[in-house]
């Protein structure tokens, strides 16, 4: 059963790197769930954000609202809609049309 629920949410563009070994992984993880590589990044640093209980006592902090952004951001087009907040299990069928325009992203 996989570790990942894909949530369908608006999205930032933003560039990372990726080791060759972690890049590949991530495309056999989207394959393994039926999903896109996109979503696969954007779920695992959820969930590891959501585990991790020292960065959630750190979220509390002032320190944490003085952080000096380092993500590359894409902004998005002005036509471009939010997509609706609502889970949704991915299944096989339906993530051959599902294409996210988003290379790693975070919620905005």
């Amino acid at each position: 059963m996989p570790l990942l629920e894909v949530t369908q949410t608006r999205h930032l563009s933003a560039s990372i790197r990726l080791t060759d070994t972690t890049a590949t992984q991530v495309d056999q993880y989207a394959t393994f769930i039926h999903a896109s590589a996109n979503d696969v990044v954007e779920q695992a640093l959820a969930y590891v954000f959501s585990k991790d209980r020292e960065f959630q006592e750190f979220l509390r902090t002032p320190e944490a609202q003085r952080v000096t952004p380092t993500l590359r951001v894409r902004r998005a087009a002005a036509n471009e809609a939010a997509e609706p907040a609502v889970k949704k299990p991915v299944s096989a069928a339906s993530s051959a049309s599902q294409t996210p325009a988003v290379v790693a992203g975070s919620k905005a």
